[in-house]
């Protein structure tokens, strides 16, 4: 600020570098085009003066917003950070900047944020939830601009996805635990609902039923004030008490399964050698050098500059469905 008014202008800046105001516009907007001596004249002055350069107007004459509009289901765990991290690298790398909000799983609060996020007028839109209200639906469909749900393949997207199956990542843990000979097998989720990822990990599990000895399928219900943790430990305790021979557990999430993992060593199981668990996300604390857990790892930062690229070629095929895969990673709790 100089003055003590709220924006410095362009024709500060220019009066104070001795240039013109298209000169200050092409330094700051197109920096190859102007010689060095002039970009370090020009620089100089915005750094004296504080000059913030005003984006709305540069929108409204090129009819480019250079922001993409992100609806996360969360900012309060790390389960999404590597896509946002590859997100934005792989933006900036194109000049596009992130505009970011999150749901809380809710579809209701998507459709609640979409208005405002549309009206700063995207290049594109990333979420990452398939699971939209008909309002929501509405607005994107009218909105004229890429849409691209992550961490999800759905049948038929928006516009396009780029993800992978989490039905498939919950059949392969649950196979996995079959094949090192457990068929006492269940599976621990989160009763939220309007978390379909974790459904459709639920629905692997039960694609395995016919090698497993019952279902035995436990949902801890969501609650304010809880973490992960909390239900793992809660929902092990449940588990044990229904099926006290249950041999392996499949947790809906690695956060999950630290808490069953954490009950189990307090109740003094043998793991895995009594009791198997798995987790899902691969997160830091899943890693050998902490608690070694068995689980699947998914390239978050990959989902996310893959959807970079996309929005940045241009001209994103509609209906294109672009499975980035998963690995399931056997450590010292299986």
């Amino acid at each position: 600020m100089a003055d003590g008014r709220k924006w410095v202008t362009m024709g500060e800046v220019a009066a104070r570098a001795g240039v013109g105001k298209i000169t200050v516009s092409r330094a700051l907007r197109n920096p190859s085009k102007v010689s060095p001596g002039t970009l370090r004249k020009v620089q100089a002055a915005v750094d004296e003066l504080g000059y913030v350069l005003d984006e709305t107007a540069g929108a409204l004459s090129s009819q480019r917003s250079r922001v993409v509009g992100a609806l996360v289901s969360t900012l309060e765990e790390a389960v999404f950070a590597a896509t946002v991290r590859g997100l934005t690298e792989g933006l900036a790398e194109g000049g596009l900047q992130l505009m970011l909000s999150a749901t809380q799983y809710d579809p209701g609060t998507e459709a609640a944020l979409l208005p405002t996020m549309l009206g700063r007028r995207p290049e594109a839109l990333v979420l990452t939830s398939d699971d939209h209200t008909e309002a929501a639906h509405r607005l994107l469909a009218r909105a004229g601009l890429p849409v691209l749900e992550l961490w999800e393949l759905p049948k038929q997207p928006v516009h396009a996805a780029v993800g992978f199956s989490n039905r498939a990542a919950g059949t392969a843990l649950t196979r996995h635990m079959v094949e090192t000979g457990r068929r006492r097998v269940a599976f621990l989720g989160l009763d939220r609902q309007h978390d379909r990822r974790a459904r459709l990990r639920m629905e692997g599990y039960r694609d395995c039923a016919g090698q497993l000895a019952g279902e035995r399928a436990v949902a801890v219900k969501a609650r304010p004030g809880a973490v992960g943790p909390d239900y793992g430990a809660e929902g092990l305790a449940e588990i044990l008490r229904r099926w006290p021979d249950t041999e392996a557990v499949v947790c809906v999430s690695d956060m999950v399964a630290m808490g069953a993992l954490c009950e189990a060593r307090r109740r003094g199981i043998d793991v895995p050698g009594r009791l198997a668990i798995s987790g899902f996300g691969d997160f830091d604390m899943a890693q050998d050098s902490a608690l070694a857990l068995t689980t699947i790892h998914i390239d978050g930062a990959a989902i996310g500059r893959r959807a970079a690229e996309l929005i940045l070629a241009g001209d994103i095929p509609c209906g294109l469905r672009e499975d980035m895969g998963f690995s399931l990673i056997r450590r010292a709790t299986s």
